[in-house]
This record gives structure tokens, C-alpha cells and sequence, in this order.
């Protein structure tokens, strides 16, 4: 790509980079300022119990950013030419704009901002170091925050540990009131105590609590995170806050494994609403929780994609500048539609969309990144995948087999290419790696088999009850995660389940019509016939065993037809990050002395 600069003096030049920079940060602080609003409004949402609009919300945010991109981008092509400028006015505008950033609360957002607007406008050929990002510039450790990112309680000083704890959740300042706040608070010195062993531990002079200001809004729950340090010790919580029958709120549990802490912040769930001055503030408090969980994905999960995105991508070109092995094609049974490779040494999956589909799939390429996106945007209820969308991804040619690369350039010619040392893939989806789970079944012990099987069916249940149909219900479509969740990761074929038409098959006119092995009755695109599954997905009898002892009622017309009209009396359900048994509605509690 050749680019004619635009001869400009010294002073000019100096003048039109320095716009370039103010303009750049105006449209990031324009961005956050909406973004922030957005998570604030949380607050009421929840309140007011207006569930609805927190579904609506969450969406809305997903597209903020591309919004504001985009103006940015016009804004700098309409001022400025900004395509026409030369090499050394883009390495100004970046130190300028560095410059603006000392002080600013959210620098690392801010430089992920500068990255996606000028690679709109300049060709990849010219992503270097010299014009993006690729390494953080500004240090996010010790931003401080007006008010600081979490509060802290002293048991010693603040009158017992049952009235801090009390104190914390008065704090929140919700408008509407608690159901019965002592009962709660009694609850949660139970179920704490029961954790630390039945006897609580000599409160040192320093025992402090910790909770993050705002707290976590997603569906119809708040969830204050939060930590305790008591001398050397310290422990971890998360407390989900919801809407009990009477009206007012209630504690629903409080979690104090820091892996089911963990699983609250699964790519498989909807994001967080969170009302954040300094995110890297928050960021650090729940890495301090979950040291094993990315910030890439923390980032994502706080509604942060874009960031999670750019640190995501600093963490594989880390790795593969550590690590030596090859990206081969992903176990499991080949895509008619996508095909899927890996690094064995990292616990992600790329997938590609073929240029060609298998004649079964009536599909475009378009139509399949449309269902994407669509996954994007609903609640994914701990049920399905959760992506990372590149464009233009360039990777090292000599990390890749040879077979791989034939199998690439065989399948989808048209968006992958060798450009130097790299070969670029024009579009791809990044998903975190699971065993697929017909491979986890072939392997199984009884057991396994039977809880696999019935967590493939909660699966399928609580994505119809989210509204959505998988289409392909085939095992080789789920995965099972490192916690033995299923999840559904295969969407070419998903549909919103009020859009399809579930029918029972009507009998045959004849038997030699019944015995032709050919429909006797139509067939239209979104019918679907839930008794035929039964012959496709239970030919093997321990699986035939299970499915049937949980989930018989999925092969049934009235289950599917009966979740449509729950669906369509705009009834939301409530789904729970952890299990039901950690609810404080289902355990037995006995009267503090």
C-alpha cells in the first residue's frame, strides 16, 4: 500500500499531531463516559426490578465502542486526511498522546482505543510498534480512584465481625429494602463458620474485610466481591444479593471457593455491569481472588471486550515467543462449516469459516458471523462460548505443520495467505479449548457418562429457556469445560427457539410408507420434530440409560412448546452461576445463640 504524504512545515505538523492526539482522547473519554453511565444505571435497574432493560443494556454497551470508533475514525479522516499523513506524523500523535495520559484513570483503555482507531485507517502492513500499542506504555499499578475501588472494615474497631458485615451491606444505600436483614446476616456467620472449621480464628489487631465498591449486576442479581485478611490468613467471597418472593432483597448464598468464584466470571456467562472509575483497580482486586484467571478475560467480563481482546493478544504473542510447538488441527470430528485449529501449549482453539460448506448446510459465510454475533449479545446463560473475533491475524508460518497448512489453504484459500514470515488469517474466531464432548464420552467411566449426559441436557434446557435453539444437537457441538460443565460452542445452525416450529411427526398413511425410510409428510426450514433425536443421539445404551432417567421430556413436543409461551409472556428465568445447593433457601439453618 502506498500512501502520498501530505507535505506539511514543522509547525503544522506539530500542531495537526497534537490535534490528532486531543481528538483521539475525546473520543475515548466520550466513549467511557457512556460506557460508565450505562453500568451505573445498573444500580436503579436492579432496584426497580426492570429485567428486561437489563438485557437490553447489556447489548446496547457490546456495541458502544464500535459506535465511537467509528466517529473517531470520521472525525480524523474529515479534520485531517488523517489516511494521508505520513509515518512521522502518526509516531508524533502516539507520544503526544501518551503525554495525555499520565494522569488519566483509565490509560490502558485509552491506548487500546488509539490501536483500533488508527488500524481503521492505516493498513495492517503498518501495524508496528511505531504506531500502536503492542506494548502497554502507562503503568496501571497504584491509579487511585475517587471514591477508592473497595471499602474496608475492621472487626476489632467496628464492633464484631456480624455487625461489619451488616454495616457492608447497608453501604450498597439500595433503595429498596432488605426482607429481613439480621436473618441474612445470621446466615452468612453460619455458613462462614462452617468454612473456616467451626471455629473462628483470634481476630488480630489488623483483621480487615474488603468488598469492591460496586457491586457485580448481571440477569436479576447483585454480587458483592470482596476479601478478608486476618493476619497471615485470608479468604475470598462472593455474595449474591437478589429480589426474594415478599419483594425486598435477600443474601442468596455466599460463595467462598475461589474456583466457584472463578466460574461466576466464565466466558459462557452474560457480562457484568459494574460502575468503575480505575477498571485496573478492579481488575487487580479479583486477580488477588482468581491468580489463575487471565485478565484478558476479567477485562471481558467486566464489559471490557476490546480490552480483553488487546490483552488477550499480548498474552499469545508472549507465549509464542516462550514455547515452540506447532498449531495442528483440534481433535474431534471435522466442521462442515468451520474448521478448527490449536497450540497444543495454549488453551485456545482458532476457528476459521470455510470458503466451501458441506451440502447439508444451507449457509453463508455471512449468515454464520451473524450468529455470532448474535451469541454475543444474549444472555449466555453458563451455556455457550463466548469468542474473540480477529481480522488480519498474522502468526508465525514456522508454528505451523505442514498438514495444517494444506488443510488451510485447501479449505479457506480466500481469507488465508503467507505475507513474509506470517501467515495471516483475514478472519477467525478464538474460543477457550474444551474436550468435545463425544470424545469425552468414549473415554468415560459410568459415572462420567451419566453426569455428562444429564449436564448435556441441563445445557440444552437452559439455553431454550434463554431462548435459544442449538439446531445441531449432535454431542460433537458441546464441550465439557475443566469444571465437567457442558457448553455449547457450535452456532451456524442455532435459532431463536420462538422462530422454530416443534411439531410431532403424524402418523403414516400406510406401512409401506412407514417402512420407505423417506418423510411421508413436509417438512419446512424451522420445523423441528424432537422425537427424532432419540434414533440420532441414544444408540449406545448408557447414554440411552441417563438421557432418558433426566431428560425424557426433551423428546417430547410440550416441553419445547410450553418453554415458547413462557417465552412469550416475556417471563425471564432465573439462572444460577453455582449450585443450588449453596442457596440459602435450601439449607438448614439453626438459631444463633
Amino acid at each position: 500500500m502506498n500512501r502520498s504524504p501530505v507535505p506539511v512545515n514543522t509547525a503544522s505538523a506539530e500542531a495537526t499531531a497534537e490535534a490528532i492526539a486531543q481528538a483521539l482522547i475525546e473520543g475515548f473519554d466520550r466513549h467511557y463516559s457512556l460506557f460508565r453511565e450505562a453500568s451505573a444505571c445498573a444500580k436503579q435497574r436492579f432496584e426497580e426490578a426492570r429485567w428486561h432493560e437489563v438485557q437490553d443494556a447489556v447489548s446496547e454497551r457490546i456495541r458502544y465502542y464500535e459506535d465511537r470508533v467509528r466517529e473517531c475514525v470520521d472525525r480524523l479522516n474529515g479534520e485531517f486526511a488523517a489516511a494521508t499523513l505520513d509515518d512521522s506524523a502518526w509516531q508524533r500523535a502516539k507520544l503526544l498522546f501518551i503525554g495525555k495520559l499520565i494522569d488519566h484513570k483509565q490509560p490502558e483503555l485509552a491506548e487500546t482505543f488509539f490501536n483500533s482507531v488508527t488500524t481503521k485507517i492505516l493498513h495492517h502492513t503498518y501495524f508496528r510498534n511505531d504506531f500502536i500499542f503492542v506494548r502497554p506504555a502507562i503503568s496501571t499499578e497504584f491509579i487511585e480512584s475517587d471514591p477508592p475501588a473497595y471499602r474496608c472494615y475492621y472487626p476489632r474497631s467496628g464492633g464484631g465481625m456480624r455487625a461489619c458485615i451488616r454495616q457492608m451491606l447497608l453501604d450498597e444505600e439500595w433503595t429498596r429494602p432488605f426482607e429481613d436483614l439480621e436473618r441474612d446476616v445470621d446466615r452468612i456467620m453460619q455458613v462462614a463458620l462452617e468454612h473456616v472449621g467451626g471455629e473462628w480464628p483470634t481476630v488480630e489487631a489488623n483483621c480487615q474485610i474488603q468488598v469492591l465498591n460496586s457491586p457485580f449486576y448481571r440477569n436479576k442479581g447483585a454480587y458483592l466481591i470482596g476479601r478478608m485478611f486476618n493476619g497471615h490468613q485470608e479468604w475470598s467471597w462472593a455474595m449474591p444479593i437478589i429480589h426474594g418472593a415478599s419483594g425486598g432483597l435477600v443474601v442468596d448464598a455466599i460463595i467462598l471457593e475461589p474456583w466457584r468464584i472463578s466460574v461466576l466470571f466464565s466466558l459462557s456467562r452474560a457480562y457484568f455491569m459494574v460502575d468503575m472509575e480505575v477498571p485496573s483497580a478492579y481488575i487487580q482486586f479479583l486477580r488477588r481472588i482468581m491468580p489463575n484467571k487471565p485478565r484478558s478475560e476479567l477485562y471481558t467480563m467486566l464489559g471490557l471486550a476490546k480490552q480483553g481482546k488487546t490483552m488477550f493478544y499480548r498474552d499469545l504473542l508472549f507465549h509464542l515467543n516462550h514455547s515452540d510447538d506447532q498449531f495442528v488441527e483440534a481433535p474431534g470430528i471435522r466442521g462442515l462449516v468451520m474448521h478448527v485449529f490449536m497450540l497444543p501449549s495454549y488453551p485456545y482453539v482458532f476457528k476459521i469459516i470455510k470458503d466451501r460448506f458441506g451440502s447439508s448446510k444451507d449457509i453463508t459465510r455471512e449468515g454464520v458471523k451473524a450468529k455470532f454475533k448474535m451469541v454475543k449479545n444474549i444472555d449466555r446463560v453458563g451455556r455457550m462460548a463466548d469468542t474473540l473475533e480477529f481480522s488480519e491475524l498474522a502468526l508465525p508460518r514456522a508454528r505451523f505443520s505442514d498438514e495444517l497448512l494444506a488443510q488451510l489453504f485447501e479449505v479457506a484459500p480466500s481469507i488465508v495467505h503467507e505475507e513474509g514470515d506470517n501467515i495471516i488469517v483475514d478472519h477467525c474466531y478464538i474460543e477457550r479449548r474444551m474436550t468435545p464432548l463425544n470424545l469425552y464420552l468414549e473415554g468415560a467411566g459410568d459415572e462420567q457418562i451419566e453426569e455428562a449426559v444429564r449436564e448435556y441436557g441441563n445445557a440444552i434446557r437452559e439455553m431454550a429457556r434463554a431462548n435459544i435453539f442449538p439446531g445441531d444437537m449432535l454431542w460433537k457441538n458441546f464441550g465439557v469445560t475443566r469444571y465437567r460443565r457442558v457448553v455449547f460452542y457450535d452456532y451456524d445452525e442455532i435459532e431463536y427457539l420462538t422462530d422454530c416450529n416443534f411439531r410431532r411427526i403424524p402418523p403414516a398413511p400406510n406401512e409401506e410408507m412407514e417402512m420407505s425410510g423417506e418423510p411421508w409428510y413436509s417438512v419446512a426450514r424451522n420445523d423441528v420434530f424432537p422425537e427424532e433425536w432419540g434414533t440420532f443421539l441414544l444408540g449406545q445404551p448408557k447414554i440411552r440409560k441417563a438421557f432418558l432417567k433426566y431428560h425424557r421430556d426433551l423428546l417430547d413436543v410440550d416441553f419445547w412448546q410450553q418453554t415458547q409461551e413462557i417465552i412469550r409472556r416475556r417471563e425471564l428465568e432465573d439462572f444460577f452461576p453455582y449450585p443450588q445447593d449453596l442457596r440459602f433457601c435450601n439449607r438448614n439453618f439453626l438459631p444463633l445463640a
